[in-house]
């Protein structure tokens, strides 16, 4: 449990995550490093991923133990029942691809689920599962297995999977999800938008906003996280996301997620907002239209100006209008590690680094969110506490990403200026 800006008891969840078994995913994502790294990152509570993957499905019924808390235990970190799932359907004439996360709340209906999904699709292709089922009825379909089932709109905003994508997806909630529309309580924002951004849509106002890693390789998770107010328990995690029990999330600087700005990857060619303004989203080079990106689609569905310019508090927390829960943009710590040693980040002394210094401190988190200048100088040294608070504190140049390329971060220490 942490304590976040305003003080309440909370619990660091991170719902999107894979197992070995998804496509492009690391052979080393099992139970034991999951839950060894989410002690690392200061993760309280996982979900499964993939469930639906028969051979990933066998080792969790084999190896989770049952809580009295509604809940999953292996090597001390709690487990929740989630997989993503990926609905490609026909709506409006137009070919749907919306990603969204299941949660259940017992294996016995995460296996009733998995079973109703094998008729629209085959579970063992892939951990990340395709079905031919629209948003709206994977939901109802959820619900049917469980009524306690919650799904969240995955990445909503990515081109060719999110429920607002440009590519794929659609204006609102509503035309995704029809009647179903009300029970969709929380919407990730995924890497390529912070919850400043979703707040322009004035049909989120009722959402939770919440931000998860979407990790491919155990050193990724938590990379983003929400922390949750209440008992770590399904009860807890339920009212959480459907009463906007949000405390705070942690951020990756969305300007660094792969889909943020405009663009087209093959000619090289990136449209920020300006650059649209003056020539449009026509590609330049190949004369097609660019792949829309997060900022252009956020524009186009936001009811007011959207604020980028967050002020970031002294104590590195972002704190919106309106209420709205607290959030902060951090750099991975083997990222600000390895650049401050002119090295790549799986160098093994990045490594060596980052297990000293999160075995000092506890966790990453409480590294790089909560340790302060005179805790990090006499452990991390000069040069990497100016950089750990330097990403804290928004002192970063960036380039933004799109059309499927990352985009980069660079922190600006007093040397780096």
């Amino acid at each position: 449990m942490q304590s976040g800006p305003s003080g309440s008891a909370s619990f660091i969840a991170d719902l999107h995550i894979h197992s070995r078994y998804a496509f492009a995913c690391s052979k080393a994502l099992s139970l034991g490093t999951l839950s060894e790294w989410a002690g690392r990152k200061g993760i309280d509570l996982l979900a499964t991923g993939d469930f639906t993957h028969p051979l990933w499905a066998e080792e969790l019924r084999g190896n989770l133990r049952a809580e009295g808390d509604g809940l999953y235990s292996y090597g001390g970190v709690r487990f929740v029942p989630g997989t993503e799932i990926s609905c490609v359907y026909k709506q409006g004439g137009r070919t749907r691809r919306i990603h969204v996360l299941a949660l259940m709340p017992t294996l016995d209906a995460a296996a009733d689920l998995t079973h109703r999904l094998s008729e629209h699709g085959k579970l063992a292709n892939d951990g990340r599962p395709t079905v031919s089922l629209s948003a709206r009825d994977l939901l109802d379909l959820a619900l049917d297995c469980d009524p306690e089932s919650i799904v969240i709109p995955a990445h909503a905003w990515t081109p060719w999977y999110g429920v607002y994508g440009s590519r794929g997806g659609f204006d609102s909630l509503e035309e995704c999800f029809g009647d179903l529309a009300p029970l969709v309580t929380a919407v990730e924002s995924g890497l390529s938008s912070d919850p400043a951004m979703n707040r322009g849509v004035r049909e989120l106002d009722g959402c939770s906003i919440v931000s998860f890693s979407d990790a491919h390789s155990p050193a990724r998770l938590g990379r983003e996280v929400t922390a949750l107010r209440g008992d770590l328990s399904w009860r807890g995690l339920s009212d959480a996301l459907r009463y906007a029990g949000v405390e705070f999330t942690v951020e990756f600087y969305p300007e660094e997620g792969k889909y943020h700005y405009s663009g087209h990857r093959k000619c090289g060619v990136v449209y920020g907002p300006e650059d649209e303004a003056e020539s449009g989203t026509v590609c330049p080079v190949c004369g097609r239209k660019l792949t829309l990106g997060v900022m252009h689609r956020v524009s186009e569905l936001s009811s007011h100006a959207v604020n980028t310019d967050l002020k970031v508090g002294e104590d590195g927390w972002i704190r919106p209008d309106g209420g709205h829960p607290p959030f902060a943009r951090l750099a991975p710590l083997q990222e600000i590690i390895a650049g401050t040693m002119s090295v790549g980040v799986n160098a093994r002394r990045v490594g060596r680094e980052y297990n000293r210094l999160t075995d000092h401190f506890g966790s990453e988190l409480a590294v790089s969110l909560y340790a302060f200048q005179g805790d990090l100088l006499p452990v991390a040294g000069e040069a990497l506490t100016r950089a750990i608070l330097a990403a804290r504190s928004g002192n970063v140049c960036v380039e933004p990403g799109y059309d499927g390329v990352y985009g980069s971060v660079k922190l600006l220490t007093d040397d780096s200026r």
